[in-house]
């Protein structure tokens, strides 16, 4: 079974947003459980056969936060969703 994480090269090619990455690289294990959120993010957006990027991930962070009702992670997920926001350029 491949687990994918944000330090996977194959993610981190696909993400338009190297400072995202960069960030979660930088960081090592103290991320670790964000990063696992986020690899699980990154797989349902390829599932549904979306672009990676800033938005669809946001997006999906979302939908997993409305779908947990594990009070623990829902705050990783809420953890990793204020990260990826705080990384993300606005749109102009």
């Amino acid at each position: 079974m491949h687990t994918a994480t944000i330090q996977h090269p194959d993610i981190d090619t696909d993400i338009q947003e190297t400072s995202l990455t960069d960030y979660f690289r930088q960081a090592g294990d103290m991320f670790a459980a964000e990063s696992a959120v986020l690899g699980t993010a990154i797989r349902h957006v390829l599932s549904a056969g979306e672009h990676i990027n800033n938005k669809n991930i946001i997006l999906a962070l979302l939908r997993s936060l409305e779908d947990t009702r594990d009070v623990e992670q829902a705050d990783v997920i809420r953890k990793t969703l204020e990260r990826v926001v705080s990384h993300t350029t606005d749109d102009i």
